[in-house]
């Protein structure tokens, strides 16, 4: 079914309207947000600080306003940030691109805890993640070009995934199980299930927990049966009053039914599984009472194989994986601010029947300084000197600088600098819908600017305005419908933009409501692309960027043990309708258990977000957990 689109205005300004007049338990940069902001810690790899002193456009997304959503996926939650163009290919998490701010999934670098997790063979598989939703504390979204901060690959931004660390001994055991109550070609209910179980132990000064989950489904349409089961392990460890150590290691193998993904209409029977190792482990050492060291040392391995057609094999694609990242992180506190200085060493190798055999080596060295947060006006400035062996040296220098107009209304403004490096699917990739081109250059970035917020108090808003400019940029073009598609290098991209959101809240001390919540924000694109002849070709990426993006959301707390909850999306691309996808869920809970029940595309919208792949309509979950 179809919104009809009066009736989608309708609903928009119902829950934009309910933005202005009710009561939200959150934080303008964010849906649904309960913590202070004084509270929240951003985890920068050097310099972190909290959010209310950052001037930088960062979101945060709270383990609260997570549990209020109806998902089940990490992808899906961030598809509810304003900014974030989440293009999956299907539920449970099977495969999704994520880019900010129009750019290309390639340009957007996902971290772990820090670690970083961008994939050298291609972007589509950096959401594949040994962490389950649950294993999430919460997530943290910085929009805009992040060298200085990050390294290399954070062109428009970066998403730090932080899960939930061990505090007390106990486990929980969670289970859930949906269906759109459609069939398939055997008549059978196309229908999907999940299970998991996290056990923690504490013991002294160590806390250790394991976590494994599976989510399996024959799908929603012909083809799309996927099969998912992780695990993820983490331990902290204080042998001494000035060492904290942390360790994680996971395991996920995602396999799934390719309808669509990448070569429609003739991929009709592909499939693909990723399978993906992540291992680290830090030590976060005070020196001196001034002077704290983290060394860390990670390990990433995956293995991609895609079959175009899985009954006879045809068409195999087979893909190894192997990274390898040394960092040494330093913070100085001083009597003028905090100086962040280190280094990072990462090496990349490939093994593949179809990109070749190939490595690369980077090697970073930065500098950062940030004035004392307790002042009025603060400002932080810093600097990223990078090597790679295919590309050379290349610096990318960055500052912010923040005004505090009262205590909780602040004036900010940030210009930052990065670049991406091409991944071996760009360089080397051969098939007939697409052709590599092993002279692309790396793309350079520059990001302006500037906003203001306020979080305290009962009513929040934020909004900013921004301006980058992408030189070298690579999208993959063709000049005819018969041809394949082959990535280059254009002159520029500029894209302009604004970034609107706002909340409300408030409690009640008596009666059926315990508290009340709403939320709406809204993001607009301008991009456009000078140089070459880039007009005159067809482009896969450019055009499919969203032009408007509006969230909107409300909570109720009620009867002490209720929670009512429901969102909405209206994106419009620039080459697609417009559509709006609308969520709720009911859930109770006791200190113990937890049951709920959700409704995902409760209007049963059809529309895609990646490719030639039609998303799920209307899905019906319900689920529950129960903790020991």
């Amino acid at each position: 079914m179809r919104i009809h689109s009066t009736n989608r205005t309708i609903l928009i300004f119902l829950l934009t309207g309910l933005c202005g007049r009710a009561a939200a338990q959150q934080r303008p940069d964010t849906a649904m947000a309960t913590h202070s902001l004084d509270e929240v810690i951003v985890h920068e790899n050097r310099l972190a600080a909290p959010l209310k002193a950052a001037n930088r456009n960062i979101t945060i997304i709270s383990r609260k306003q997570i549990d209020a959503l109806a998902v089940t996926s990490i992808n899906e939650v961030l598809a509810f940030v304003p900014g974030l163009d989440v293009r999956q290919r299907g539920p449970g998490g099977v495969q999704a691109d994520i880019g900010i701010d129009g750019g290309t999934f390639d340009q957007t670098l996902v971290l772990l805890n820090g670690i970083k997790i961008t994939d050298p063979q291609t972007g589509h598989n950096m959401m594949n993640l040994p962490v389950d939703l649950n294993d999430v504390d919460h997530i943290e979204v910085l929009r805009g070009a992040a060298a200085r901060v990050y390294g290399i690959n954070a062109l428009n931004g970066a998403i730090n995934i932080i899960t939930r660390q061990p505090k007390e001994t106990g486990a929980v055991v969670r289970a859930h199980a949906g269906s759109s109550f459609k069939k398939d070609e055997k008549n059978k209910l196309y229908s999907g299930y999940g299970v998991g179980a996290t056990g923690t132990l504490m013991t002294g000064n160590a806390g250790q927990s394991l976590s494994l989950s599976a989510n399996s489904g024959n799908g929603y349409r012909y083809n799309t049966a996927y099969d998912n089961y992780r695990a993820f392990y983490q331990g902290a460890f204080q042998p001494a009053a000035n060492h904290d150590i942390r360790a994680l290691a996971g395991f996920v193998k995602n396999s799934y039914g390719a309808n669509g993904f990448y070569a429609a209409p003739g991929d009709k029977e592909s499939e693909e599984t990723v399978k993906t190792f992540l291992a680290a482990v830090s030590d976060k050492i005070q020196i001196s009472k001034n002077w704290e060291m983290t060394p860390r040392v990670s390990y990433r391995y995956t293995e991609d194989n895609y079959l175009y057609v899985k009954q006879n094999k045809a068409g195999a694609n087979l893909h190894d994986n192997n990274i390898v990242d040394v960092e040494l992180n330093n913070r100085f506190e001083t009597a003028i601010g905090s100086f962040g200085a280190g280094a990072e060493a990462r090496y990349e190798a490939i093994n593949s029947n179809n990109l070749g055999i190939h490595e690369r080596t980077n090697i970073g060295i930065y500098g950062e300084y940030k004035s004392r947060a307790d002042k009025r006006f603060s400002f932080s400035v810093g600097g990223y000197l990078n090597y790679n062996s295919a590309y050379g040296w290349q610096f990318f220098p960055g500052a912010d600088a923040g005004f505090n107009l009262t205590s909780d209304l602040k004036l900010y403004a940030n210009v930052g600098t990065a670049q991406r490096l091409p991944t071996y699917t760009d360089l080397y990739y051969k098939s007939p819908a697409i052709l590599g081109n092993a002279s692309l250059g790396v793309e350079k970035a520059t990001y302006m600017e500037a906003g203001i917020r306020k979080y305290s108090g009962k009513f929040s808003f934020s909004g900013s305005v921004f301006y980058r400019q992408i030189s070298d940029f690579i999208d993959y073009v063709k000049d005819s419908l018969p041809q394949p598609w082959q990535p280059q290098n254009f002159q520029r991209a500029d894209t302009k933009g604004f970034s609107l959101q706002t909340g409300y809240t408030t409690t009640f001390a008596s009666g059926v409501f315990n508290s009340f919540a709403a939320n709406a924000g809204y993001n607009y694109l301008s991009p456009s692309f000078k140089g070459d002849d880039n007009s005159k070709k067809i482009s896969r990426y450019v055009i499919e960027s969203l032009r408007h993006q509006l969230t909107a959301g409300v909570r109720a707390s009620l009867l002490q043990h209720w929670m009512v909850s429901a969102t909405a999306r209206y994106n419009m691309r620039i080459n697609y309708k417009d559509y709006t996808v609308v969520d709720a869920r009911i859930a109770y809970q006791q200190r113990r258990f937890q049951v709920y029940a959700d409704a995902g595309n409760l209007l049963d919208v059809t529309y895609v977000e990646a490719g030639a792949v039609p998303m799920p309509g209307r899905w019906v979950t319900l689920g529950g957990l129960v903790k020991f």
